[in-house]
């Protein structure tokens, strides 16, 4: 018992601090329209711990928090990986819409620190990825569950979604689901390759500016 509080006082402790960054940033900037959404969503898994819907609920937490300590450091000032940077160069840019900047934050965390979130979480456990796989789905389920919800909220309106509006174009291109699959694959290659440093190092760096390409891409600037 003492066991599973903590790890409810580490989920509580993520929330409480992008609560904080919440209120430290201005409404309209890029990097706090994305802390919003995934507050949200952080919020949702905690609630779900708390309703007994992860069967494991020591690696479910375990994996909730190592995913958000990766964006938290990156949030509060740390060093900043190549996937993260777009996001941050450009969050007060008059150009970009809402939407483009939560699916920029959802793409960095989702194809870059969801892999390295894994391993970590294998790490911690003594596990192998397989032994993770189902929390691994709770968690990417609640994501999926909130796209639409993004989508629908910061989204302009209807009228203004023609099918060849440059954003409808960019946005519709980006799949969560797609992010998903892929951040699944490269923790597997990643724990694959954990005795092999050289390498690891490699396929994190390209793994990093993969995704860090596809998030400037998202970020293009679009006329008003």
């Amino acid at each position: 018992m003492v066991r599973l509080e903590q790890f409810t006082i580490e989920v509580d402790t993520v929330v409480s601090r992008m609560r904080a960054l919440d209120e430290a940033w201005p409404e309209h900037d890029g990097v706090a329209v994305f802390n919003r959404v995934y507050l949200a969503v952080t919020e949702e898994v905690d609630r779900r711990l708390d309703a007994g819907e992860f069967p494991d609920r020591q690696a479910a937490s375990t994996l909730d928090v190592r995913f958000a300590e990766r964006y938290l450091s990156v949030a509060e000032e740390g060093p900043r990986p190549a996937c993260w940077r777009p996001l941050f160069q450009f969050r007060r840019h008059p150009g970009v819409r809402p939407v483009q900047f939560a699916l920029a934050g959802i793409n960095a965390h989702i194809g870059h620190d969801l892999a390295l979130a894994v391993v970590d979480s294998c790490r911690a456990l003594g596990c192998e990825p397989a032994d993770v796989e189902d929390e691994f789905d709770r968690v990417g389920d609640v994501l999926l569950s909130l796209e639409e919800h993004i989508r629908e909220d910061l989204m302009p309106g209807p009228d203004l979604l023609q099918v060849a509006d440059p954003l409808t174009h960019l946005i519709g291109a980006w799949s969560l689901e797609r992010a998903r699959e892929a951040a699944w694959s490269a923790a597997r290659a990643l724990w694959a390759l954990r005795e092999l440093p050289d390498l690891t190092e490699e396929f994190a760096g390209r793994l990093d500016a993969a995704v860090g390409f596809a998030s400037r891409i998202l970020l293009t600037p679009l006329p008003g």
